[in-house]
């Protein structure tokens, strides 16, 4: 699965990771970042960490849009720090993802569910409680140990066809499959997939989440295009991916986890499932955007450009009234605003609510991470600016105090406010 790296940490991406064309073109670069989710220990804080290449490609063949350059996922996956329990917004979104699931497609009951990148199990514990077999698949280790000794199952690696046979064979078919925040992360999709088709029943569906790209150009969430997103996913692209892979998409939906993502649900072609009107309605929506064309993605570098030039100047301007500056939320996406827009120096220290994060520095910039501590002080930091900007509601109520206390909350997007 990783032979294209030999003894690089990264390849240049030549054809289009669904339909193979090498008709690719490279419509935007950004500055290299470190990997985004590489924080350090004190102890490392002397090493150069290296910076990969960020660009954007777009396939003219089937406009589907993606990283111009592929980092090696064992250097990103391995050991992962971002954990899906730790926000109770995710928690209660995958309660009601669950239950979703339940309602519309009635698996079979006490059938196998499968989670490819299941991180710490939080969502197949719901549906261990409502008596279904589970079993997880991650490659993060630290994650994988968490998730088995919580009782959820997991198979600490990646998810490959070669894997999927082997779980056929131990496990039986499942109903269900489903992978959240990783169908974006995956090079080799094709592989993955005929893996998703080798462990599906054949009623069974495959039911996936990923950032959508109609938010990403339409709300200039620039920040997430980082290493890990390899995909910038839309739907037209993938009914021909998964269509060449004797699966048919039948249902969809938008989300607003993320900043806005799709939920898509797949069948195998000869499953018995009938094709849901969202899926010709989101088609129709995504012609009408253009969304098959290079110009929306085009579009994006002005809006980038934009933002950098008003953040920029709030952030001078709070810097010449000698006022601090601190972040809340340590992100993934913040590697890539940070160093696009060069705040790195600009901001004192970070606060994150994830304990596997906190004492660490971020990647590559250096700043620390800390808890919430620093908030229950009588005098807190002038200004915060809310880098993990889709919990910005969360972060705002649980720290009113902070607002009370005369601070500032800056969010960056999807439009730069001030409260």
């Amino acid at each position: 699965m990783f032979n294209s790296f030999t003894d690089n940490k990264f390849f240049k991406k030549e054809k289009c990771r669904l339909c193979l064309s090498s008709d690719l073109e490279l419509v935007s670069e950004f500055k290299s970042t470190p990997l985004a989710n590489d924080f350090v220990p004190s102890t490392l804080l002397d090493i150069n960490q290296p910076l990969y290449p960020l660009g954007i490609l777009f396939c003219e063949s089937c406009s589907h849009v993606q990283l111009s350059h592929v980092v090696n996922p064992k250097l990103m996956f391995e050991h992962y720090v971002y954990v899906s329990s730790t926000s109770q917004s995710f928690v209660n979104h995958f309660k009601d993802y669950e239950i979703s699931i339940l309602e519309k497609y009635s698996p079979t009951p006490n059938s196998l569910i499968v989670d490819i990148g299941s991180n710490d199990g939080v969502l197949l514990n719901f549906f261990k409680e409502d008596g279904f077999k589970v079993l997880g698949v991650d490659p993060a280790t630290n994650l994988a140990v968490e998730a088995n000794n919580n009782g959820i199952e997991t198979i600490n690696s990646f998810f490959t066809y070669e894997l999927s046979d082997n779980l056929t064979r131990d496990y039986g078919k499942a109903s269900v499959v489903v992978a959240n925040n990783v169908f974006a992360h995956i090079d080799d999709l094709h592989d993955v997939t005929k893996g998703i088709y080798k462990l599906l029943a054949d009623d069974g569906i495959f039911v996936f989440e990923v950032s959508y790209l109609k938010q990403v150009i339409t709300n200039n969430l620039f920040d997430t295009i980082y290493h890990e997103h390899l995909s910038y996913h839309s739907l037209i692209p993938l009914l021909t991916f998964f269509d060449n892979n004797d699966m048919a998409v039948i249902d969809c939906e938008e989300v607003d986890t993320h900043g806005g993502s799709i939920r898509v649900v797949v069948q195998k072609k000869k499953g018995p499932k009938p094709v849901n009107d969202s899926v010709g309605n989101l088609i129709n929506m995504e012609l009408k955007l253009g969304l098959n064309t290079i110009d929306p993605i085009l579009s994006l570098s002005n809006k980038i450009k934009e933002l950098n030039e008003k953040l920029n100047s709030l952030v001078h301007d709070i810097k010449n009234e000698g006022l601090q500056l601190i972040g809340y939320g340590a992100p993934a996406k913040a590697t890539t605003l940070l160093y696009e827009f060069e705040l790195s120096d600009q901001i004192d220290y970070i606060i994150d609510d994830n304990p596997l994060k906190q004492g660490l520095y971020t990647p590559g910039s250096h700043i620390p991470v800390v808890n919430s501590d620093v908030l229950r002080q009588d005098i807190v930091p002038e200004y915060m600016i809310i880098l993990a900007w889709n919990f910005a509601e969360q972060i705002m109520e649980n720290n009113d105090n902070y607002l009370k206390k005369g601070g500032h909350f800056i969010l960056p997007l999807p439009n730069l406010q001030v409260y």
